[in-house]
């Protein structure tokens, strides 16, 4: 795509997230749940099966594309830039890219419609970032798997039809013996326990999930047996960039608000953005988010062109969390009190900014595979 096509997308989907999703934001913060009615427009803009090709009833855009929607949801509401970046990274994603011709065709015209949403089970209650030492199991009943287990910290776990299961189908203490399947979340056995009461994001389900003996077709094998863990650290690693793209986003919102605060509160006779105190607060908001776009960019082009992207999505998810933090913190300062009570946005930012540095892994976790690549040829 061309960098024209680009500002075109973002200009429609930012018209689309003023207009449609940023004045319902505080409520979906304070009823806890996102209006079907903002989830079916997300379907009928294609911004739920952006990067799914034509034929299978997706948009045809590229990740970069992707990205640049995360991010102009994410400004306007991040609970709903979440529910789109973990639908389409973390169940779209896997089912395109290792599913075959017949998955594909029968799930994906529905995920990339809206008509069903999907979620990603790989956390447990005791195997989160220790993806290996997962015990959910799925047991060869010949004619299908039986998989019986707990699932932990699952995004869009409530409101989920089409969900990308990890089990072990081989009892190891490790991850090689874990395979991913595509299970239907109407089926017999398969529970939402509860969901989580959130700091943030609270407009995004967050729900603990039971397996009693749930039977998945054979068929639902999603990929090769005992592969699944791969398929897991390959999704992740697209996901990385999804989540740096809603911190830019949050980033974004906090700093348009704090920019904008800034001029219409006047102390000691001017504006505060005379200050240069707060000029020096909105200068490095302004550079933090410069910078965290283009190592999304940098990811999401590396992504597109085929080539190893793994360091860049983590450099990009750990920069872009760490200053949404930061930016968030610094909007509270610069509205002074105002910031911190509900009746202004930027509480909420500062809220929804914390997830970004934990899910799909902590930024401890993000300097580690940062590390890893960059130390990789060394004796």
């Amino acid at each position: 795509m061309m960098l024209g096509d680009y500002q075109e997308i973002r200009d429609m989907v930012s018209k689309f997230a003023d207009t449609e999703v940023a004045p319902l934001a505080a409520s979906i913060d304070k009823n806890e749940k996102i209006p079907e009615s903002i989830v079916k427009q997300l379907g009928e803009n294609g911004f739920l099966g952006s990067y799914v090709p034509e034929e299978y009833g997706g948009a045809g855009m590229d990740y970069t594309a992707y990205s640049i929607i995360v991010e102009e949801i994410s400004r306007a509401c991040a609970s709903t830039g979440v529910l789109v970046s973990a639908h389409t990274s973390l169940c779209v994603y896997p089912i395109l890219n290792f599913g075959n011709e017949e998955q594909k065709k029968k799930y994906l015209p529905k995920l990339a419609s809206g008509e069903h949403i999907g979620c990603f089970c790989l956390s447990e209650p005791n195997a989160g970032t220790d993806a290996g030492s997962l015990i959910t199991f799925a047991e060869d009943k010949g004619d299908y798997y039986e998989i019986t287990g707990t699932k932990n910290f699952i995004t869009n776990g409530k409101e989920a039809n089409i969900a990308v299961v990890f089990a072990k189908t081989t009892k190891t203490d490790n991850y090689k013996g874990i395979s991913a399947f595509i299970v239907e979340t109407d089926t017999a056995g398969y529970e939402v326990m509860k969901c989580e009461d959130k700091l943030g994001i609270k407009g995004s389900s967050t729900a603990q999930i039971s397996f009693d003996k749930v039977r998945v077709p054979k068929e639902n094998l999603l990929g090769t047996l005992e592969k699944g863990f791969g398929i897991a650290m390959n999704t992740l690693d697209g996901g990385r960039i999804g989540i740096a793209s809603q911190a830019l986003g949050i980033s974004q919102a906090a700093f348009d608000y704090a920019k904008k605060y800034s001029n219409e509160r006047v102390q000691f006779g001017k504006p505060l953005h005379a200050l240069q105190a707060i000029q020096f607060m909105l200068a490095d908001m302004s550079t933090k988010i410069a910078a965290s776009r283009l190592l999304i960019w940098e990811a999401s082009r590396r992504k597109d062109n085929n080539e190893t992207y793994s360091l860049q999505s983590a450099q990009a998810k750990l920069f872009a969390a760490e200053s949404a933090m930061w930016i968030t913190t610094k909007a509270i300062q610069v509205c002074g009190g105002n910031g911190y009570t509900k009746e202004y946005p930027v509480e909420r930012f500062f809220r929804d900014a914390k997830i970004t540095e934990i899910y799909e892994g902590t930024s401890e976790i993000q300097r580690v595979v940062i590390a890893a690549n960059e130390l990789k040829d060394l004796k």
